[in-house]
Protein backbone atom coordinates (compact mmCIF):
# COMPACT_ATOMS: atom_id res chain seq x y z
CA UNK A 1 0.00 0.00 0.00
CA UNK A 2 2.83 2.40 0.89
CA UNK A 3 4.49 1.57 -2.42
CA UNK A 4 1.28 2.49 -4.23
CA UNK A 5 1.03 5.82 -2.43
CA UNK A 6 4.56 6.65 -3.56
CA UNK A 7 3.13 6.78 -7.09
CA UNK A 8 1.36 10.02 -6.09
CA UNK A 9 4.78 11.67 -6.11
CA UNK A 10 5.87 10.19 -9.44
CA UNK A 11 7.18 12.36 -12.28
CA UNK A 12 3.88 12.45 -14.26
CA UNK A 13 1.93 13.73 -11.23
CA UNK A 14 4.57 16.31 -10.26
CA UNK A 15 5.04 17.62 -13.80
CA UNK A 16 1.27 17.72 -14.45
CA UNK A 17 0.76 19.66 -11.20
CA UNK A 18 3.49 22.17 -12.05
CA UNK A 19 2.12 22.48 -15.58
CA UNK A 20 -1.33 23.30 -14.26
CA UNK A 21 0.27 25.79 -11.83
CA UNK A 22 1.77 27.71 -14.77
CA UNK A 23 -1.49 27.29 -16.72
CA UNK A 24 -3.54 28.91 -13.95
CA UNK A 25 -0.94 31.64 -13.47
CA UNK A 26 -1.22 32.64 -17.11
CA UNK A 27 -4.98 32.09 -17.40
CA UNK A 28 -5.86 34.21 -14.37
CA UNK A 29 -3.18 36.83 -14.88
CA UNK A 30 -5.44 38.67 -17.32
CA UNK A 31 -8.19 38.95 -14.68
CA UNK A 32 -5.64 40.25 -12.20
CA UNK A 33 -3.96 42.85 -14.43
CA UNK A 34 -7.07 43.66 -16.49
CA UNK A 35 -7.57 47.16 -15.11
CA UNK A 36 -3.95 48.46 -15.13
CA UNK A 37 -3.24 46.93 -18.54
CA UNK A 38 -6.34 48.48 -20.13
CA UNK A 39 -5.71 51.86 -18.48
CA UNK A 40 -2.18 51.85 -19.91
CA UNK A 41 -3.74 51.37 -23.36
CA UNK A 42 -5.90 54.46 -22.93
CA UNK A 43 -9.22 52.80 -22.07
CA UNK A 44 -11.52 55.14 -20.12
CA UNK A 45 -12.62 54.08 -16.64
CA UNK A 46 -16.26 53.89 -17.76
CA UNK A 47 -15.30 51.35 -20.44
CA UNK A 48 -13.10 49.06 -18.32
CA UNK A 49 -15.81 46.48 -17.63
CA UNK A 50 -17.10 46.40 -21.21
CA UNK A 51 -13.62 46.09 -22.71
CA UNK A 52 -12.68 43.55 -20.06
CA UNK A 53 -15.68 41.40 -20.99
CA UNK A 54 -14.72 41.75 -24.66
CA UNK A 55 -11.16 40.54 -24.04
CA UNK A 56 -12.36 37.75 -21.75
CA UNK A 57 -14.60 36.47 -24.53
CA UNK A 58 -11.64 36.43 -26.94
CA UNK A 59 -9.59 34.45 -24.44
CA UNK A 60 -12.40 31.99 -23.87
CA UNK A 61 -12.96 31.60 -27.63
CA UNK A 62 -9.30 30.57 -27.86
CA UNK A 63 -9.84 28.04 -25.09
CA UNK A 64 -12.84 26.60 -26.95
CA UNK A 65 -10.87 26.15 -30.17
CA UNK A 66 -7.76 24.94 -28.36
CA UNK A 67 -9.71 22.39 -26.35
CA UNK A 68 -10.90 20.80 -29.57
CA UNK A 69 -7.47 20.87 -31.24
CA UNK A 70 -5.45 19.55 -28.31
CA UNK A 71 -8.06 17.00 -27.25
CA UNK A 72 -8.17 15.35 -30.68
CA UNK A 73 -4.38 15.54 -30.98
CA UNK A 74 -3.99 13.86 -27.58
CA UNK A 75 -6.01 10.84 -28.72
CA UNK A 76 -4.43 10.65 -32.16
CA UNK A 77 -0.77 11.41 -31.41
CA UNK A 78 -0.51 10.85 -27.66
CA UNK A 79 -0.79 12.70 -24.35
CA UNK A 80 2.82 13.92 -24.43
CA UNK A 81 2.38 15.74 -27.74
CA UNK A 82 -0.22 17.96 -26.06
CA UNK A 83 1.86 18.52 -22.93
CA UNK A 84 4.76 19.78 -25.06
CA UNK A 85 2.86 21.67 -27.76
CA UNK A 86 0.36 23.50 -25.57
CA UNK A 87 2.88 24.82 -23.06
CA UNK A 88 5.19 26.04 -25.82
CA UNK A 89 2.37 27.95 -27.52
CA UNK A 90 0.94 29.62 -24.42
CA UNK A 91 4.38 30.46 -23.04
CA UNK A 92 5.35 32.33 -26.20
CA UNK A 93 1.90 33.92 -26.46
CA UNK A 94 2.04 35.23 -22.90
CA UNK A 95 5.46 36.76 -23.48
CA UNK A 96 3.93 38.47 -26.54
CA UNK A 97 1.05 39.73 -24.34
CA UNK A 98 3.56 41.89 -22.51
CA UNK A 99 4.20 43.79 -25.74
CA UNK A 100 0.51 44.51 -26.52
CA UNK A 101 -0.05 48.23 -27.13
CA UNK A 102 -3.70 48.34 -28.23
CA UNK A 103 -6.90 46.57 -27.21
CA UNK A 104 -7.07 44.94 -30.66
CA UNK A 105 -3.58 43.47 -30.29
CA UNK A 106 -4.40 42.41 -26.75
CA UNK A 107 -7.54 40.60 -27.94
CA UNK A 108 -5.70 38.57 -30.57
CA UNK A 109 -2.91 37.66 -28.17
CA UNK A 110 -5.38 36.56 -25.49
CA UNK A 111 -7.06 34.42 -28.16
CA UNK A 112 -3.76 32.74 -29.11
CA UNK A 113 -2.80 32.29 -25.46
CA UNK A 114 -6.23 30.73 -24.87
CA UNK A 115 -5.59 28.15 -27.59
CA UNK A 116 -2.32 27.19 -25.89
CA UNK A 117 -3.73 27.15 -22.37
CA UNK A 118 -6.53 24.82 -23.43
CA UNK A 119 -4.40 21.68 -23.60
CA UNK A 120 -2.65 21.66 -20.24
CA UNK A 121 -5.20 20.40 -17.72
CA UNK A 122 -6.96 17.80 -19.87
CA UNK A 123 -3.73 16.18 -21.04
CA UNK A 124 -2.30 16.14 -17.51
CA UNK A 125 -5.45 14.65 -15.96
CA UNK A 126 -5.72 12.06 -18.75
CA UNK A 127 -2.08 10.99 -18.39
CA UNK A 128 -2.25 10.72 -14.59
CA UNK A 129 -5.65 8.95 -14.67
CA UNK A 130 -4.21 6.30 -16.99
CA UNK A 131 -0.93 6.00 -15.05
CA UNK A 132 -2.18 5.63 -11.46
CA UNK A 133 -4.13 2.64 -10.12
CA UNK A 134 -7.88 3.22 -9.69
CA UNK A 135 -7.68 3.51 -5.88
CA UNK A 136 -5.24 6.44 -6.18
CA UNK A 137 -6.65 8.20 -9.24
CA UNK A 138 -8.72 10.67 -7.24
CA UNK A 139 -5.77 11.55 -5.01
CA UNK A 140 -3.55 12.19 -8.03
CA UNK A 141 -5.97 14.54 -9.75
CA UNK A 142 -6.60 16.31 -6.43
CA UNK A 143 -2.86 16.97 -6.06
CA UNK A 144 -2.74 18.39 -9.59
CA UNK A 145 -5.64 20.75 -8.98
CA UNK A 146 -4.58 21.86 -5.50
CA UNK A 147 -1.01 22.67 -6.53
CA UNK A 148 -2.09 24.16 -9.84
CA UNK A 149 -4.71 26.51 -8.46
CA UNK A 150 -2.12 28.22 -6.29
CA UNK A 151 -0.78 29.70 -9.53
CA UNK A 152 -3.43 32.39 -9.13
CA UNK A 153 -1.95 33.36 -5.74
CA UNK A 154 1.55 33.65 -7.17
CA UNK A 155 0.24 35.64 -10.15
CA UNK A 156 -1.40 38.15 -7.81
CA UNK A 157 1.71 38.41 -5.64
CA UNK A 158 4.05 39.00 -8.58
CA UNK A 159 1.65 41.53 -10.14
CA UNK A 160 2.16 43.64 -7.01
CA UNK A 161 5.93 43.50 -7.36
CA UNK A 162 6.14 44.10 -11.10
CA UNK A 163 4.17 45.93 -13.78
CA UNK A 164 1.66 44.01 -15.87
CA UNK A 165 4.05 43.53 -18.79
CA UNK A 166 6.74 41.95 -16.62
CA UNK A 167 4.14 39.69 -15.01
CA UNK A 168 3.31 38.28 -18.45
CA UNK A 169 7.02 37.81 -19.22
CA UNK A 170 7.49 35.86 -15.98
CA UNK A 171 4.55 33.57 -16.80
CA UNK A 172 5.95 32.82 -20.24
CA UNK A 173 9.39 32.19 -18.80
CA UNK A 174 8.03 29.74 -16.22
CA UNK A 175 6.33 27.81 -18.99
CA UNK A 176 9.50 27.53 -21.04
CA UNK A 177 11.41 26.32 -17.97
CA UNK A 178 8.79 23.63 -17.35
CA UNK A 179 9.11 22.51 -20.95
CA UNK A 180 12.60 21.22 -20.14
CA UNK A 181 11.29 19.18 -17.18
CA UNK A 182 8.79 17.42 -19.43
CA UNK A 183 11.54 15.55 -21.25
CA UNK A 184 11.48 12.98 -18.41
CA UNK A 185 7.72 12.26 -18.67
CA UNK A 186 6.69 8.96 -20.29
CA UNK A 187 3.65 8.20 -22.42
CA UNK A 188 0.57 6.46 -21.02
CA UNK A 189 0.82 2.68 -21.33
CA UNK A 190 -2.95 2.39 -21.80
CA UNK A 191 -2.78 4.79 -24.74
CA UNK A 192 0.12 2.86 -26.31
CA UNK A 193 -1.93 -0.34 -26.11
CA UNK A 194 -4.94 1.32 -27.73
CA UNK A 195 -2.71 2.78 -30.43
CA UNK A 196 -1.98 -0.76 -31.63
CA UNK A 197 -5.69 -1.63 -31.96
CA UNK A 198 -7.93 -1.07 -34.97
CA UNK A 199 -10.15 1.54 -33.33
CA UNK A 200 -10.84 5.14 -34.23
CA UNK A 201 -8.98 7.57 -32.00
CA UNK A 202 -9.82 11.23 -31.41
CA UNK A 203 -12.96 11.25 -33.58
CA UNK A 204 -14.83 14.15 -32.00
CA UNK A 205 -17.98 13.33 -33.97
CA UNK A 206 -18.22 9.94 -32.22
CA UNK A 207 -19.53 11.89 -29.23
CA UNK A 208 -22.63 12.75 -31.26
CA UNK A 209 -23.37 9.43 -32.97
CA UNK A 210 -24.60 7.66 -29.84
CA UNK A 211 -27.38 9.10 -27.64
CA UNK A 212 -25.95 7.87 -24.35
CA UNK A 213 -22.45 9.05 -25.24
CA UNK A 214 -23.75 12.49 -26.22
CA UNK A 215 -25.79 12.77 -23.02
CA UNK A 216 -22.75 11.94 -20.88
CA UNK A 217 -20.59 14.42 -22.79
CA UNK A 218 -23.05 17.29 -22.33
CA UNK A 219 -23.64 16.32 -18.71
CA UNK A 220 -19.90 16.31 -18.05
CA UNK A 221 -19.71 19.86 -19.38
CA UNK A 222 -22.68 21.44 -17.67
CA UNK A 223 -22.01 20.19 -14.14
CA UNK A 224 -19.19 22.76 -14.17
CA UNK A 225 -21.33 25.74 -15.20
CA UNK A 226 -21.52 27.32 -11.69
CA UNK A 227 -17.72 27.19 -11.44
CA UNK A 228 -17.09 29.48 -14.37
CA UNK A 229 -20.04 31.73 -13.61
CA UNK A 230 -18.39 32.36 -10.24
CA UNK A 231 -14.89 32.83 -11.69
CA UNK A 232 -15.76 34.59 -14.94
CA UNK A 233 -18.30 37.02 -13.50
CA UNK A 234 -18.30 37.26 -9.70
CA UNK A 235 -14.53 37.11 -9.14
CA UNK A 236 -13.26 38.70 -12.36
CA UNK A 237 -15.54 41.72 -12.05
CA UNK A 238 -15.32 42.03 -8.26
CA UNK A 239 -14.36 45.77 -8.37
CA UNK A 240 -17.48 46.52 -10.41
CA UNK A 241 -19.69 44.56 -7.97
CA UNK A 242 -18.14 46.50 -5.10
CA UNK A 243 -19.21 49.90 -6.52
CA UNK A 244 -22.20 51.89 -5.16
CA UNK A 245 -24.45 50.68 -7.99
CA UNK A 246 -23.66 47.14 -6.89
CA UNK A 247 -22.89 46.08 -3.33
CA UNK A 248 -21.64 49.50 -2.19
CA UNK A 249 -18.63 48.08 -0.37
CA UNK A 250 -16.81 50.31 2.12
CA UNK A 251 -13.12 50.24 1.20
CA UNK A 252 -11.26 49.47 -2.01
CA UNK A 253 -11.71 46.09 -3.68
CA UNK A 254 -8.86 44.99 -5.96
CA UNK A 255 -9.52 42.48 -8.74
CA UNK A 256 -6.28 40.58 -8.12
CA UNK A 257 -7.05 40.11 -4.44
CA UNK A 258 -10.58 38.91 -5.15
CA UNK A 259 -9.25 36.34 -7.63
CA UNK A 260 -6.49 35.31 -5.21
CA UNK A 261 -8.83 34.70 -2.27
CA UNK A 262 -11.26 32.91 -4.56
CA UNK A 263 -8.54 30.58 -5.79
CA UNK A 264 -7.20 29.90 -2.31
CA UNK A 265 -10.72 28.77 -1.46
CA UNK A 266 -10.91 26.79 -4.70
CA UNK A 267 -7.67 24.96 -3.86
CA UNK A 268 -8.98 24.12 -0.37
CA UNK A 269 -12.30 23.02 -1.83
CA UNK A 270 -10.59 20.79 -4.40
CA UNK A 271 -8.44 19.21 -1.70
CA UNK A 272 -11.52 18.58 0.47
CA UNK A 273 -13.80 17.32 -2.31
CA UNK A 274 -11.10 15.00 -3.63
CA UNK A 275 -10.40 13.45 -0.23
CA UNK A 276 -14.09 13.12 0.66
CA UNK A 277 -14.76 11.50 -2.71
CA UNK A 278 -12.09 8.89 -1.98
CA UNK A 279 -13.50 8.23 1.49
CA UNK A 280 -17.12 7.93 0.31
CA UNK A 281 -16.24 6.03 -2.85
CA UNK A 282 -18.37 8.39 -4.94
CA UNK A 283 -17.86 11.29 -7.34
CA UNK A 284 -21.49 12.35 -7.92
CA UNK A 285 -22.54 12.62 -4.27
CA UNK A 286 -19.67 14.98 -3.49
CA UNK A 287 -20.31 17.12 -6.60
CA UNK A 288 -23.99 17.44 -5.55
CA UNK A 289 -22.93 18.72 -2.13
CA UNK A 290 -20.52 21.27 -3.61
CA UNK A 291 -23.05 22.56 -6.15
CA UNK A 292 -25.41 23.15 -3.21
CA UNK A 293 -22.67 24.98 -1.32
CA UNK A 294 -21.99 27.09 -4.40
CA UNK A 295 -25.63 28.21 -4.49
CA UNK A 296 -25.45 29.22 -0.83
CA UNK A 297 -22.23 31.17 -1.34
CA UNK A 298 -23.48 32.91 -4.49
CA UNK A 299 -26.40 34.21 -2.42
CA UNK A 300 -24.01 35.25 0.36
CA UNK A 301 -21.87 37.13 -2.19
CA UNK A 302 -24.82 38.98 -3.73
CA UNK A 303 -26.58 39.76 -0.45
CA UNK A 304 -23.69 39.90 2.02
CA UNK A 305 -24.79 41.27 5.41
CA UNK A 306 -21.52 43.15 6.06
CA UNK A 307 -20.45 45.57 3.31
CA UNK A 308 -16.73 45.93 4.07
CA UNK A 309 -13.78 45.05 1.84
CA UNK A 310 -12.48 42.44 4.29
CA UNK A 311 -15.84 40.63 4.43
CA UNK A 312 -16.07 40.88 0.64
CA UNK A 313 -12.75 39.05 0.33
CA UNK A 314 -13.94 36.45 2.84
CA UNK A 315 -16.99 35.89 0.66
CA UNK A 316 -14.73 35.43 -2.38
CA UNK A 317 -12.82 32.81 -0.38
CA UNK A 318 -15.90 30.77 0.62
CA UNK A 319 -17.27 31.09 -2.91
CA UNK A 320 -14.02 29.48 -4.05
CA UNK A 321 -14.52 26.65 -1.54
CA UNK A 322 -18.00 26.07 -2.95
CA UNK A 323 -16.79 25.71 -6.52
CA UNK A 324 -13.93 23.50 -5.32
CA UNK A 325 -15.10 20.47 -7.26
CA UNK A 326 -13.06 21.46 -10.34
CA UNK A 327 -10.67 18.49 -10.01
CA UNK A 328 -13.60 16.08 -9.60
CA UNK A 329 -15.30 17.72 -12.58
CA UNK A 330 -12.36 17.03 -14.90
CA UNK A 331 -11.71 13.57 -13.40
CA UNK A 332 -15.34 12.57 -13.98
CA UNK A 333 -15.05 13.64 -17.62
CA UNK A 334 -11.91 11.54 -18.11
CA UNK A 335 -13.48 8.50 -16.44
CA UNK A 336 -16.73 8.60 -18.46
CA UNK A 337 -15.14 7.67 -21.79
CA UNK A 338 -12.82 5.09 -23.34
CA UNK A 339 -9.13 5.53 -24.08
CA UNK A 340 -9.69 6.37 -27.76
CA UNK A 341 -11.81 9.41 -26.80
CA UNK A 342 -10.52 10.17 -23.30
CA UNK A 343 -8.12 12.99 -24.17
CA UNK A 344 -10.67 14.54 -26.52
CA UNK A 345 -13.27 14.64 -23.75
CA UNK A 346 -10.97 15.50 -20.83
CA UNK A 347 -9.54 18.44 -22.80
CA UNK A 348 -12.68 19.75 -24.48
CA UNK A 349 -14.92 19.54 -21.40
CA UNK A 350 -13.03 22.01 -19.12
CA UNK A 351 -12.47 24.37 -22.05
CA UNK A 352 -16.03 24.22 -23.29
CA UNK A 353 -17.21 25.10 -19.79
CA UNK A 354 -14.67 27.94 -19.66
CA UNK A 355 -16.08 29.00 -23.03
CA UNK A 356 -19.56 29.32 -21.54
CA UNK A 357 -18.25 32.57 -20.04
CA UNK A 358 -18.98 34.03 -23.49
CA UNK A 359 -22.78 33.49 -23.40
CA UNK A 360 -22.87 34.04 -19.62
CA UNK A 361 -21.27 37.49 -19.88
CA UNK A 362 -23.52 38.37 -22.85
CA UNK A 363 -26.60 37.30 -20.87
CA UNK A 364 -25.37 39.14 -17.79
CA UNK A 365 -24.87 42.33 -19.81
CA UNK A 366 -28.34 41.96 -21.37
CA UNK A 367 -30.00 41.60 -17.97
CA UNK A 368 -27.82 44.25 -16.34
CA UNK A 369 -27.93 46.94 -19.03
CA UNK A 370 -30.60 46.23 -21.65
CA UNK A 371 -33.30 45.17 -19.18
CA UNK A 372 -32.01 47.54 -16.51
CA UNK A 373 -31.99 44.93 -13.74
CA UNK A 374 -28.61 46.06 -12.42
CA UNK A 375 -25.55 44.12 -11.24
CA UNK A 376 -27.12 42.17 -8.37
CA UNK A 377 -30.38 41.03 -9.95
CA UNK A 378 -28.69 40.23 -13.25
CA UNK A 379 -26.05 38.10 -11.53
CA UNK A 380 -28.69 36.37 -9.39
CA UNK A 381 -30.70 35.24 -12.41
CA UNK A 382 -27.64 33.98 -14.29
CA UNK A 383 -26.17 32.31 -11.20
CA UNK A 384 -29.33 30.44 -10.18
CA UNK A 385 -29.80 29.28 -13.79
CA UNK A 386 -26.29 27.75 -13.80
CA UNK A 387 -27.06 25.88 -10.56
CA UNK A 388 -30.30 24.40 -11.94
CA UNK A 389 -28.59 23.31 -15.16
CA UNK A 390 -25.72 21.73 -13.17
CA UNK A 391 -28.10 19.61 -11.07
CA UNK A 392 -29.94 18.42 -14.19
CA UNK A 393 -26.61 17.59 -15.86
CA UNK A 394 -25.41 15.62 -12.82
CA UNK A 395 -28.28 13.16 -13.32
CA UNK A 396 -27.10 12.48 -16.88
CA UNK A 397 -23.63 11.13 -16.05
CA UNK A 398 -22.39 7.84 -14.62
CA UNK A 399 -20.88 7.26 -11.20
CA UNK A 400 -17.29 6.48 -12.19
CA UNK A 401 -15.44 5.97 -8.91
CA UNK A 402 -13.04 3.02 -9.23
CA UNK A 403 -13.77 2.44 -12.91
CA UNK A 404 -11.17 0.50 -14.93
CA UNK A 405 -9.77 2.94 -17.51
CA UNK A 406 -8.60 0.31 -19.98
CA UNK A 407 -11.55 0.28 -22.40
CA UNK A 408 -12.49 1.84 -25.75
CA UNK A 409 -15.55 3.53 -27.21
CA UNK A 410 -16.98 1.53 -30.12
CA UNK A 411 -20.09 2.07 -32.22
Amino acid sequence: MKKNFKLLYSIPVIVAALGYFVDIYDLLLFSIVRIPSLISMGVAEADLQTQGEHLLRWQMAGLLLGGLIWGILGDKRGRLSVLFGSILLYSLANIANGFAATVEQYAWLRFIAGIGLAGELGAGITLVSETLPSNLRGYGTTIIATVGLMGAVVANYLSRLYDWQTSYFIGGGLGLMLLVARVSVFESGIFLQTKEKAVQRGNFFQLFTNKRRFTKFMGSIFIGLPIWFSIGILLTFAPEFAKPEGLNIVGKVISGDAVMFGYIGLAMGDLTSGLVSQLLGSRKKVVAVFISLTLAFILLYLYMPVRTASFFYFTCFVLGVGIGYWALFVTIAAEQFGTNLRSTVATTVPNFIRGTVIPLTILFKFLRVDLGLGMINGALIVGVATIIIAFIALRAIDETFGRDMNFEEVD
